[in-house]
């Protein structure tokens, strides 16, 4: 069936890992009448966690859209995973969405998740609905968590059904619109006398018609004047005030026991917005501002927000058409690529199920099959109306591991296959660290790559284990030293002869500086050159062990050559001799990377944060605020005291931290480290040769 924009409400669902949204929707679902039975998360047969590696955890670790169909009016629900390695999903879905659900958990309360939902929603501008969900549990303090949820997110905190738990232990649900009570029976609503929760009812009244009173002038009037208001004024001001961000209503119920979710169903119809009165603002192909409002008439236009990857089936985009309409004979052009797009069959996806569909119409959600160019972020859009919307941003992937395939000669599927799968999760970095030749995978924590891999397995056939990356040290030296390099072979016939004085120095560069002061024609003009080749090609082993050497002069400054046996081979082997017979003499010492950390704390860690910097031999460089209300620690930490820090980060501020890290120069390593990084070359080196 197809919906106008008016019955549609594209909803993310958002919040902590475990708080309830996937059994949320799924319930939802059931008393809808789309489902005959409820799925379980334990028991992986939910709608949204259908993936393998889902059901095996028992979590959501991809974003999943699960329509909801109810009394004329569709809700999109977007299930985002709670777990904060696979925060790409709620980044995904805000992009599709008009409103956000934030869910609480009644037995955990307000954690770092219903947070960082919030200031998604409010960094979106987005309007916000706060669910707390489990109020059947005995240990539900709905009170608590409402005093909770005040504190977190200020005054647009406005409850509307309070739970009230009656003498035979079953529990009531207050409409604090309507200020009629009920409770459920096997989901059935059963309509009770309004229980005595004392003067918290009053004060609570109280509290929503002042929030309501503030949407509009005349309800100010009649609110001052003692007047009270109808049920409709209520809705309606409630309305006004959700969708202008100045009211954050709370609902509450059970979803396993389908306790009040109509409720919350006919809350989420008249209080959210609904699709036709989302807008966006995008540029045109000459980078002017149009804005492009969701309207059934206007030319097409439809932002991909989520792609999966699928060997079998092939890409799948999911899109949120915002205007005209989509049909796989749609004229579409790319507006990034300016290419036109060839579309395949429009599908309505209900978790893993998927229906063919004749069109997807303004405002809904659906997806398009076998896009060949497009990606996540991208804008299908009518030639006559070119409009390019702004590519999502995505959580910074700050752990990297290093990729060691199990069988030999796979290097090359292993690219192959994890670009595949960064079209599914753009928040997977990839590229091959130049200096060590790894080939390097970062994401958001260790649970994000593991489930990398196995995706990696499963999907694309390619096994692959993670270690530790390699840190490209160099080597410098720290004094001047002379020393000649004589290459002499006789053979029979042409011989080989090459002689050189080269003088060695320390100097501020990044590559080795060659400079010559050869007088009399000692060395001929004509081998100069092979000796800078062969004291370059000596440079990339240093010493000490093995790593380029950097900040060194060399000097060619006297020699000697024979007429017949001279050659530009002698002279490269001679400066070679040159190198190894000076700079072991020339005070060579190791560097290691360092780079600056820019940790966003909140304000109570950066004490913490300060400490562990200076156990991993950071300097703190000072601290300045952020536009998210926490503190940016700066400093300079060397590279190899940075491999575990996502996850030390992670567990000090419980999920809030996140941090940059960019190199920016060498740094000579601690005398009493070296010996550490020397035993590592050497058992590398080991390595490499086994691997050959």
């Amino acid at each position: 069936m197809e919906y106008a924009s008016k019955d549609i409400r594209n909803i993310l669902v958002a919040g902590h890992a475990g708080c309830g949204k996937t059994t949320l929707i799924e319930a939802l679902l059931y008393t809808s009448g789309a489902t005959e039975r409820m799925g379980r998360v334990e028991d992986g047969t939910t709608a949204s966690d259908f993936d393998p590696e889902e059901v095996r955890r028992k979590a959501s670790l991809n974003s999943s859209v699960v329509p909801v169909e109810y009394q004329g009016v569709k809700y999109n629900m977007i299930d985002a995973p709670g777990l904060f390695d696979f925060e790409t999903g709620a980044c995904e879905g805000v992009a599709a969405a008009e409103s956000v659900l934030i869910c609480v958990s009644g037995r955990s309360g307000v954690t770092v998740g219903a947070e960082k939902a919030y200031r998604l929603a409010v960094k979106n501008n987005r309007a916000r609905m706060v669910f707390v969900s489990k109020m059947d549990l005995e240990n539900a303090d709905y009170f608590k968590i409402l005093e909770q949820l005040k504190i977190e997110f200020g005054p647009t905190i406005c409850p509307c059904v309070v739970p009230s738990r009656l003498d035979d232990g079953t529990v009531a649900y207050i409409n604090l619109f309507s200020q009629k009570a009920f409770k459920y029976e096997s989901g059935k609503q059963i309509q009770i006398e309004l229980p005595d929760i004392g003067h918290r009812f009053e004060g609570l009244i109280q509290a929503m018609n002042e929030a309501i009173a503030e949407t509009d002038e005349a309800l100010m009037e009649k609110f001052f004047e003692g007047e009270n208001f109808t049920t409709e004024e209520i809705v309606s001001g409630m309305a006004t005030g959700v969708r202008t961000g100045q009211i954050t209503p709370v609902f509450c119920g059970s979803a396993v026991n389908q306790q009040a979710l109509d409720m919350l169903l006919y809350n989420m119809k008249e209080l959210l917005p609904a699709a036709d009165t989302a807008s966006v603002v995008g540029e045109d192909d000459k980078g002017e501002p149009v804005e492009v409002a969701c309207d059934a008439d206007a030319p097409t236009c439809a932002y991909v927000f989520k792609t999966v990857a699928d060997p079998f089936v092939g890409k799948l985009s999911f899109v949120k058409v915002l205007g005209g309409k989509l049909t796989s004979t749609s004229n579409v052009v790319n507006a990034r690529t300016g290419q036109p797009e060839r579309l395949g069959k429009m599908l309505t996806v209900c978790g893993k199920k998927q229906t063919d569909a004749a069109a997807i119409p303004a405002g809904d959600i659906g997806a398009v099959a076998k896009l060949t160019t497009a990606k996540t972020g991208d804008t299908l859009c009518d030639p006559a109306r070119v409009v390019k919307l702004a590519a999502p941003v995505y959580p910074i992937a700050s752990y990297r591991m290093a990729v060691r395939v199990a069988k030999k000669g796979d290097e090359g599927k292993v690219s192959g296959a994890l670009t595949r799968l960064m079209e599914e999760d753009p928040a997977i970095g990839f590229t091959v660290d130049p200096e060590t030749k790894q080939q390097i995978i970062s994401g958001l924590g260790t649970q994000h790559l593991e489930v990398a891999v196995t995706k990696l397995k499963n999907k694309f056939g390619v096994e692959v284990t993670l270690e530790v990356p390699r840190i490209p040290y160099r080597e410098s030296i720290r004094k001047k030293c002379k020393a000649q390099g004589r290459h002499k072979k006789q053979t029979g016939g042409h011989g080989q002869f090459g002689d050189v004085w080269v003088e060695f120095e320390p100097w501020d560069c990044e590559e080795l500086v060659f400079e010559e002061k050869v007088f009399g024609g000692s060395v001929p003009k004509n081998f100069f050159p092979a000796v800078e080749k062969g004291l370059r090609q000596a440079s990339q082993h240093g010493v000490l062990a093995g790593y380029p050497v950097v900040g060194m002069k060399a000097t060619l400054l006297d020699g000697s050559y024979h007429p017949v046996d001279s050659s530009e081979m002698a002279f490269i082997m001679a400066a070679k001799l040159a190198y190894k017979a000076a700079v072991p003499e020339a005070g060579p010492v190791l560097l290691e990377p360092v780079g600056t950390l820019k940790a966003h704390v909140p304000a109570d860690n950066t004490g913490d944060i300060m400490g562990e910097v200076t156990k991993r031999r950071g300097r703190v460089l000072g601290m300045t605020p952020d536009e998210d209300g926490q503190q940016i620690v700066e400093a300079e930490v060397p590279m190899a005291e940075m491999q575990d820090f996502t996850t030390f980060l992670r567990q000090l501020t419980q999920g809030r931290g996140w941090f940059t890290f960019d190199f920016v120069r060498y740094e000579q390593l601690p005398q009493m480290l070296e010996g550490k990084v020397i035993e590592q070359a050497k058992a590398l080196g080991n390595m490499a040769e086994d691997d050959a």
